[in-house]
C-alpha cells in the first residue's frame, strides 16, 4: 500500500511568510507563518523560510523524509539559464543565487515560482476555478499581479519569465507603472490606482458622498468606499467605477483573444466587491471582446481560497515544473 504523499509549500510576501502542508487532495492539514520583516538580509529571510517551513510540517506531526518537495511562491522569477532569482523588488534583490541560501537550511527537491502564478495554480487545483483545466486569474491589490494555466499546469512562456499580465500596455505612454514603464494595466486597474484616481477626482469635486464616508480626509479613500458610494448611487463613485471597470475590460479582452481561457479569476481586495464588480464587468467583456457574440467568452469568477491559493499552488509546484 502506498504512503500518503505530502508537499511543502511557502508563500513568501512582503510583510509575512506562511508556510502549508498540503496532501493529495490539495488541502492544507497545517499552517505557520512569520512576519518577513524584509529589510534583512538573504541570509536572515532565507533561514526563516526554511524555519516557518519546518515548524509548518513538525505542526502537521510530520518529518521533513515524509515531504515530497518543497515549494516556494515569491513575487520574482528564477531564470531557468542561471537559476538566479531575478528582481524580488520588496526585498531589494537582484540576481540572487536562491537556491544555495535554502539548501544549507532544507535538502528536499526545492521549486520557487512567481507568486501570482502560484495562487492561480492554488485556484485552479483546489478553489473557484477547480472544474477547469484553463484559466487566467489577475490579482486586483497593491499591484495588479497574473498567473495563466494552460492543461492544468502554469504557463510562464519559454524562459519561464512570462505572465506579468499586469504589465502588459494598456494605454500608449500613459500613467508611468511602478515598473518603469508607462502605460501598463497595472498603472490604472491596481488598488494603488484606483486610489490616485479617487484622490484626483476629490481635488476637483468634493460634493460628493465619497468624501463622506472617508471622513473628509483624502488619506483614507480606498476601493470599499468608492464602491459603496456607487451602490448608493453617488454620480462621481458611479462614473469612476464605471470608467475603472471599462478599463479592466480592456485588459482582460485582449486575454481572453490571445489565450481563450474557461474562465478568469479575480482576487485581491478590488474583487472584494463581489457583483458590484463582477456583474457590469462581465457585460461590459461582452461588448468589447472579439467574436463574444459568435463564440462566446468565458465568465470571470471570483477566487475564493484568499492567501491558501498561494500556499496551495506553491507545494505542488514539482507536478507543474
Amino acid at each position: 500500500m502506498e504512503s500518503t504523499k505530502y508537499y511543502l509549500g511557502l508563500d513568501v510576501g512582503g510583510t509575512n511568510m506562511v508556510a502549508g502542508v498540503v496532501d493529495e487532495n490539495h488541502q492544507i492539514i497545517a499552517k505557520e507563518s512569520i512576519p518577513t520583516q524584509a529589510g534583512r538580509t538573504i541570509e536572515e529571510i532565507t533561514a526563516d523560510m526554511a524555519e516557518v517551513s519546518k515548524k509548518a510540517v513538525l505542526k502537521a506531526g510530520l518529518q521533513m523524509e515524509d515531504i515530497s518537495s518543497w515549494g516556494i511562491g515569491m513575487p520574482s522569477y528564477v531564470n531557468p539559464k542561471t537559476n538566479l532569482l531575478v528582481h524580488a523588488n520588496c526585498f531589494g534583490w537582484k540576481n540572487v543565487p536562491i537556491y544555495d541560501y535554502l539548501k544549507k537550511h532544507i535538502s528536499l527537491p526545492t521549486y520557487i515560482a512567481n507568486d501570482a502564478n502560484c495562487a492561480t495554480y492554488g485556484e485552479v487545483l483546489a478553489g473557484s476555478a477547480s472544474q477547469y483545466t484553463d484559466a487566467i486569474m489577475l490579482t486586483l491589490g497593491t499591484g495588479v499581479g497574473g498567473g495563466i494555466i494552460m492543461g492544468k499546469r502554469i504557463y510562464s512562456g519559454a524562459d519561464n519569465m512570462g505572465a506579468e499580465l499586469g504589465h502588459t500596455k494598456l494605454v500608449y505612454n500613459g500613467e508611468r507603472c511602478t515598473c518603469g514603464q508607462k502605460g501598463c494595466l497595472e498603472a490604472y486597474c491596481s488598488s494603488t490606482a484606483l486610489i490616485r484616481i479617487m484622490k484626483e477626482a476629490l481635488q476637483e469635486n468634493k460634493d460628493t458622498l465619497i468624501w463622506k464616508l472617508c471622513g473628509e480626509d483624502e488619506n483614507k479613500v480606498n476601493g470599499e468606499i468608492l464602491f459603496e458610494a456607487a451602490k448608493q448611487g453617488d454620480s462621481l463613485a458611479k462614473q469612476i467605477v464605471d470608467d475603472y471597470i471599462s478599463k479592466l475590460a480592456a485588459g482582460i479582452s485582449t486575454f481572453i483573444t490571445i489565450f481563450r481561457p474557461q474562465v478568469i479569476i479575480l482576487g485581491g481586495g478590488i474583487a472584494h466587491a463581489g457583483d458590484l464588480l463582477l456583474k457590469p464587468l462581465n457585460e461590459k467583456l461582452h461588448t468589447c471582446t472579439f467574436a463574444a457574440e459568435e463564440i462566446g467568452i468565458p465568465q470571470v469568477i471570483r477566487a475564493e481560497l484568499g492567501n491558501d491559493a498561494g500556499i496551495i499552488g506553491a507545494a505542488l509546484l514539482e507536478k507543474t515544473m
